[in-house]
């Protein structure tokens, strides 16, 4: 048993059973219960997947065999994985190389291992997206047998290339635009968890960064530092910048930060929906009306994620203070980011712009070894560039080719029972 319920501390679990069963007793979620430093050779290696193996086989205290995951791993994370230097002590963590461009492909391809592994009855998995989770567990999952995967999103909140690359599938895919935003899809996933009938009928399961598998996946790329960046780059890296959303990618990096991870200092850059950065400042939990943004991937006012970083703090909460803060960067910066780097030949999508905005303007400090966390490629966000920067973008073939298919997509309200319906709906078609 390796994973401890958040919210009802009493309940431990097996990995597979987090995994199959994300949402424990009283709603909550579920946390590595020990995390072990990884050996220093370890962390020394120069090979991502043999970082990658260990460093799962660690956080899965031993569930899968080294030699299980050494398959699972190299089917899942069979993309490059990039550190890009701007300046000798700016460094940029490129995340978008996968098949989705953006880092939710790391967690999403990882979940559907973990899922082929464990599950041995058709099940069917519910997710809401902001933009690029949506896209990530999509592809993952296309075609996998006995599986069939609900996809909710807040219809004209998320980009057209977005939106193209996961709701053209069809097959297992469904997507649903809700009349809402993204925590009113968010909430509406909770709920359909929480109904007996529609979690029994569907055996539900979730892809959301709210599932373990997702997480620990994500770490896999902190641990691997020393591996990713140039022989001659400085160590430790003093700040990790982390555009933050749902908080999922900052709490990797801390789970990574604690694993010996050469990392000094955590710092989320998030967009004008500003809980955690407030939070930072009063140490109350205040969450505003979700706001839309240019990085609208992070629009998002209650990050499930940020309870898993104060349970890990629970017991020493001034470390929490000095281990990491928060930053909140408005439209303004965010665009001038955005124009400051095309001139540098160095086009950033919206949400990088915002963990660049700290390191290269809010916070400059030359004598900082800074690393930021480029969550997405530029392409996936064109109509904001363009706009931005009054110029065409070039787009992969892969967007291109998304483009130019038919949006499979269904209207939903942001009314439980319309979406009870649809699920149970589906149920009844795959009897």
């Amino acid at each position: 048993m390796s994973f401890v319920n958040i919210a009802q501390q009493k309940q431990v679990v097996s990995f597979k059973q987090a995994v199959l069963s994300p949402i424990g007793e009283n709603r909550g979620i579920y946390f590595p219960q020990h995390i072990k430093k990884l050996d220093s050779d370890v962390l020394a290696s120069k090979d991502f997947n043999t970082i990658a193996i260990e460093t799962l086989y660690n956080l899965t205290s031993g569930e899968l065999s080294k030699e299980q995951l050494e398959g699972m791993v190299s089917r899942a994370f069979n993309f490059p994985v990039k550190v890009h230097s701007l300046e000798p002590k700016q460094h940029v963590l490129e995340l978008f190389h996968g098949p989705t461009l953006a880092f939710k492909d790391f967690g999403a391809r990882f979940l559907a291992e973990c899922m082929a592994h464990f599950n041995k009855e058709k099940s069917t998995i519910v997710t809401a997206t902001s933009g690029d989770t949506g896209a990530a567990v999509a592809h993952a999952f296309h075609g996998k047998p006995d599986i069939d995967v609900v996809i909710l999103y807040p219809e004209g909140k998320i980009s057209k290339e977005q939106e193209q690359l996961f709701c053209t599938l069809g097959s297992n895919i469904h997507t649903l635009k809700v009349d809402g935003n993204f925590d009113d899809c968010q909430s509406l996933v909770k709920q359909a968890f929480n109904d007996e009938e529609v979690a029994q009928a569907l055996n539900l399961n979730s892809a959301n960064s709210i599932n373990v598998a997702r997480l620990v996946a994500q770490v896999c790329y902190y641990t691997a530092l020393p591996a990713l960046m140039d022989a001659s780059a400085d160590f430790p890296i003093d700040r990790l910048i982390v555009p933050s959303g749902n908080f999922g990618n900052l709490t990797a990096a801390m789970i990574s930060k604690a694993m010996g991870a050469p990392i000094k200092h955590l710092i989320a850059a998030t967009n004008k929906n500003d809980t955690v950065p407030r939070f930072f400042i009063s140490k109350q939990w205040r969450p505003k009306t979700t706001q839309r943004t240019l990085s609208n991937a992070m629009d998002v006012s209650q990050p499930n994620n940020f309870a898993r970083i104060l349970y890990s703090y629970q017991e020493n909460w001034d470390q929490l203070f000095e281990d990491m803060s928060a930053v909140s960067i408005n439209e303004t910066q965010t665009r001038r980011t955005i124009r400051q780097y095309a001139q540098r030949h160095y086009p950033v999508d919206p949400h990088t712009a915002v963990g660049l905005e700290v390191t290269g303007t809010l916070f400059k400090d030359k004598k900082s070894n800074d690393l930021v966390v480029a969550t997405a490629h530029p392409a996936k966000f064109a109509d904001v560039l363009e706009d931005v920067l009054q110029e065409p973008v070039k787009r992969p073939q892969s967007i291109l080719d998304a483009m130019n298919k038919t949006n499979l997509s269904k209207t939903l309200s942001n009314e439980f029972e319309d979406l009870k319906d649809y699920l149970l709906n589906l149920s009844d078609s795959h009897q």
